[in-house]
């Protein structure tokens, strides 16, 4: 059963509508009206069990959590929008449901509202609680109202009938997306690449991951205080009141030494090149990977400041301050907020946390941590998708370098990882060459997959995951898309988007990759989240490929065995049969740290 539900006013805890829906989109009921939309929806999931139909998870989901309310599914219309609109070619249009309404019905379409930065709990305010828009005197349907020209109607029984019908649109296209994919799959002669019919897979999952990322938000990763500030002391030394602390400036004085310079800013990425062009040492960035190849008595304390400046910026004190609250730290996750499909966050930096100060995420007493890795997941994931048998068949092994080097790389593990690597994020050069060379040799079709997708990019063309996510029309810079090339890759090249057609070739043959491991850890994240109902276990870490769930410790061993299922069953919605395994990484531990 789906059930579309919408706020009158916003707060999801007044007053608003709700109407049952045939899974195509056709209203099975007339719009009933309710004094308390979330006692409303509580009562319809323990009786019904629906699936939710709303405009967006964001607006409504956090809200209903605060009243006590948990929904088990849903289909949220924004996300579903961007994921159709990417797959069309139109990637980056607005994608609210009146922005979606205009473009049905042929009227000009609406920017989306600005993206609102959620604010520190230590500086709350009454928006942060309130209504998710958030704008004093305007409706949360003033936009929808406004393309669908009845302004004077109930604001919520004409965006009802907006997101119904949107919705219903939705389901056409999905239904088509999936359709062309099946009669594509049938003919031998088609080049198509994807599960078939996996279109609305990615939908369902990309909506179950906001449910769950609200989820986390709403419980928030428990964090302790008193331990954080010891990190910090141990790191940096005590805080002072003016200036930073005093490591920093020890280490600030040891490069200025090394160089034989006063006052040299080392936070300056400028300064500190034009430091080195004196030395006589030409570096092209001050990345911590391209400084270790560099050979002088500055380069030691400056890559200590660099990591310490980092911390002491980015998660010092101030920090602390802001964002821990009642042992917990609470951001606002972002599912698919890059464009590889991997999720981001605002406020908190929650997926940049350096692993020294994860030593501060503590479980609670009486509970612990189960946190599990997956281990070479774009590998594995190339196997899968490539249909190249013999390199699934070292997929299977628990090591797939290890096994690549047994079986074509006379047993060097690292030049089969180098070679694996390149070809993944388009390594052409220095020792990559003849690693290359053999992966081309032995693994050919595995090596064509990739280079046909980078062959597409470079021409101009449209990419896909395997599930139908659709990467942009023209790269950004791989930092910004998410799609950085590990260092162990031996890349030395970071390609700027649009700069060539050989760096879009780079972004597209990766897109490919890391887009279809990010759906794998989704629908991990998803079938986990159903498996875990009935305990007292809750996900509260998700970065990437690893997942961790902090439960009672009688519960530990259940989710570990939920956390692997879960993992089976995921290589099994995506790819099928395949003799690829995707195993992992499970750790039970009171303190984050202790697990990796």
């Amino acid at each position: 059963m789906l059930i579309a539900a919408v706020s009158e006013d916003g707060s999801w805890s007044g007053p608003g509508w709700l109407r049952s829906v045939h899974p195509d989109g056709t209203p099975a009921e007339e719009p009933t009206p309710v004094a308390d939309l979330a006692a409303a929806i509580a009562t319809r999931e323990a009786t019904d069990h629906p699936r939710w139909l709303w405009a967006a998870t964001t607006d409504a989901y956090p809200a209903l959590l605060r009243a006590g309310v948990r929904a088990a599914r849903c289909h949220d219309v924004e996300l579903t929008e961007a994921l159709l609109s990417g797959h069309a070619g139109r990637w980056g249009e607005p994608r609210s449901l009146a922005a979606a309404l205009a473009r049905l019905t042929g009227v000009p379409v609406p920017p989306d509202p600005p993206v609102r930065v959620p604010e520190p709990p230590g500086q709350l305010q009454d928006t942060l609680f309130g209504p998710a828009h958030g704008i004093s005197g305007s409706s949360p349907h003033t936009a929808v109202l406004a393309v669908a020209g009845a302004s004077s109607a109930t604001p919520g029984y004409v965006a009802l009938n907006a997101l119904t019908r949107v919705y219903a649109d939705q389901h056409r296209r999905i239904t088509a997306i999936d359709r062309a994919g099946r009669l594509a799959a049938a003919d031998r002669t088609a080049a198509f690449v994807g599960r078939p019919g996996g279109f609305a897979l990615l939908v369902a999952a990309e909506s179950a991951g906001a449910l769950v990322g609200a989820e986390m938000g709403h419980t928030g990763m428990p964090w302790r205080a008193d331990v954080h500030d010891r990190i910090l002391r141990e790191l940096l030394g005590p805080p002072q009141p003016v200036g930073p602390p005093r490591r920093l400036s020890e280490l600030t004085a040891e490069v200025n030494a090394a160089f034989g310079t006063r006052g040299l800013h080392l936070d300056s990425p400028a300064e500190v090149l034009k430091a080195f062009a004196r030395a006589g040492i030409e570096v092209p960035n001050t990345r911590a990977w391209v400084l270790r190849q560099v050979e002088h008595p500055a380069v030691p304390p400056l890559l200590e400041y660099k990591e310490l400046y980092r911390i002491w910026t980015a998660h010092g004190w101030s920090w602390l301050d802001s964002w821990v609250s009642e042992g917990r730290f609470r951001p606002e996750y972002v599912p698919g907020g890059v464009v590889s499909g991997r999720w981001a966050a605002r406020g908190g930096g929650a997926l940049q946390v350096p692993k020294v100060v994860r030593g501060a995420v503590i479980a609670d007493p009486g509970w612990t941590f189960v946190i599990a890795d997956a281990g070479q997941l774009e590998p594995r994931v190339l196997a899968a998708v490539s249909g190249d048998d013999r390199l699934a068949a070292a997929g299977v092994a628990d090591d797939l370098y290890a096994a690549l080097a047994a079986d074509s790389f006379a047993g060097d593990r690292p030049k089969a990882k180098v070679a694996l690597l390149g070809a993944m994020y388009g390594q052409t050069g220095g020792a990559a060459i003849p690693a290359l060379a053999v992966l081309r040799k032995h693994y050919p079709t595995a090596f064509e997959y990739v280079e046909a997708a980078a062959r597409t990019g470079e021409a101009g063309g449209l990419v896909r995951s395997w599930l139908g996510r659709t990467c942009p029309p023209s790269s950004t810079a791989w930092r910004d898309a998410g799609l950085d090339p590990p260092e162990e890759s031996g890349s030395a090249e970071v390609p700027q988007g649009g700069a060539s057609g050989r760096a879009r070739g780079r972004f597209t043959r990766n897109f490919v990759i890391q887009a279809t491991a990010a759906e794998w850890a989704l629908v991990l994240l998803a079938t986990l989240r159903t498996a875990l109902e009935g305990l007292q276990a809750e996900i509260v870490i998700f970065v990437h490929d690893e997942v961790g769930v902090h439960c009672p410790k009688e519960e530990a061993e259940q989710v570990a065995e939920a956390v692997r299922r879960s993992a089976v069953r995921a290589g099994e919605l995506l790819f099928g049969n395949t003799a690829v395994r995707f195993p992992l990484e499970v750790a039970i531990a009171e303190c984050y740290t202790d697990a990796k």
